[in-house]
């Protein structure tokens, strides 16, 4: 950020009052002041306070301080007054409306962050990409994937930092605060990205956050984009990608929307066209009616690619009571899970149940 662009709007505002007002970084550092014998003053411990403001104008050591927007999860700049009285917690937060509106206005126009964060949020005309990468001299048509990282459990505000320091390079790798939980990872790519490529790298981010913040995190990652325009697009997959696993894959913590396969396919269904599929299938008994054992053996089925010996062997039954079980499953249901058409049917079937299930449990 250019300090000149803060020392500007304060000179314009100087004739407002004899009180001593100014901006210092998130160091404490004075960089922009009504008196310029001040630039360059530390004040470390006035930083700390804003740190733990949470976003409001406080009061420390004979000043009113307030911090600025900003797209992470620490301040980076603090307006401050002299003098702890109502008037001057009026100006600062005055001081801090115009400050702030010129930061915000400075960012979308000079920094690459905050146009890469536009673009995966849709808050950039398609058509506006082109020209501001260009006004940038950002490279339009280099391959980048987007990882999201969704803290699970604890959530730590410093997770932010960690992957920044994991990640020094700002003017090609982006790391952005989408929400209290949410992180994308906006990463430059080798060629065209291998899935083993995206993968070390998310395993890269899940070590990092794991090792040191003590974080569960689920990451999604999406498609490579070649194009600046296409990462709102690798963005959606990420999203998509933690969404369908919770459904279909809860044990993975990291889900390529590559891999999403026939499970991605359901989720973008209507529930009312779900269920007319569901009783399709079963017309001739619910697939409620199956129990617990029943559908253990159904999965290890088909864990084993449909495969009666080895099925049998790892549940540790005979092989004629594997058939006797998948004979009551055809009784019951009409569908013979030895008949690979079959047995495909009924694997989609019981997907599509739990896709269900995660919806209703959902709206609870």
């Amino acid at each position: 950020m250019a300090n000149h662009i803060f020392s500007d709007v304060i000179e314009q505002m100087k004739a407002a009052t004899d009180r001593q007002f100014g901006v210092i970084d998130s160091e404490g550092t004075v960089v922009a002041c009504s008196d310029s014998e001040q630039l360059g003053v530390k004040w470390p411990k006035l930083a700390r306070v804003v740190n733990l403001s949470e976003d409001n104008a406080v009061h420390f050591s004979g000043k009113t301080v307030k911090a600025l927007t900003n797209f992470g999860n620490s301040f980076d700049y603090a307006v401050f007054v002299d003098g702890d009285d109502d008037f001057a917690r009026s100006f600062c937060l005055m001081a801090h409306v115009t400050l702030n509106s010129t930061k915000i206005y400075y960012e979308e126009k000079h920094d690459k962050g905050t146009f890469v964060k536009n673009i995966i949020t849709d808050n950039i005309l398609p058509g506006d990409i082109y020209i501001r990468a260009k006004e940038l001299h950002f490279p339009a048509d280099q391959n980048r994937t987007v990882f999201l990282v969704r803290q699970t459990g604890n959530v730590d505000v410093a997770a932010v930092d960690v992957l920044q320091g994991l990640f020094p390079d700002r003017q090609q790798d982006f790391v952005i605060s989408i929400n209290e939980t949410d992180i994308a990872v906006v990463k430059l790519v080798n060629g065209e990205g291998d899935r083993e490529e995206l993968l070390s790298i998310a395993r890269q981010i899940e070590d990092t956050l794991k090792n040191q913040l003590f974080l569960k995190t689920t990451i999604g990652i999406g498609t490579v984009s070649q194009h600046l325009r296409e990462l709102a697009d690798s963005y959606k997959e990420a999203q998509v990608a933690i969404e369908v696993g919770k459904v279909f894959d809860t044990e993975k913590t990291i889900i390529n929307y590559d891999n999403l396969g026939i499970g991605r396919l359901i989720y973008q269904l209507p529930t009312t066209l779900c269920e007319i599929f569901l009783n399709e299938v079963f017309k001739k008994n619910s697939i409620e009616s199956l129990d617990q054992e029943t559908l253990y053996t159904i999965n290890k089925f088909f864990e084993n690619n449909l495969n009666v010996s080895e099925t049998s062997r790892k549940l540790f039954v005979h092989r004629n009571t594997l058939v006797y079980r998948l004979e009551k499953i055809k009784k019951l249901t009409g569908l013979d899970l030895r008949e690979f058409d079959h047995a495909i049917v009924f694997k989609v079937a019981l997907m599509v149940k739990k896709y269900l299930e995660s919806r209703d449990n959902r709206m609870f």
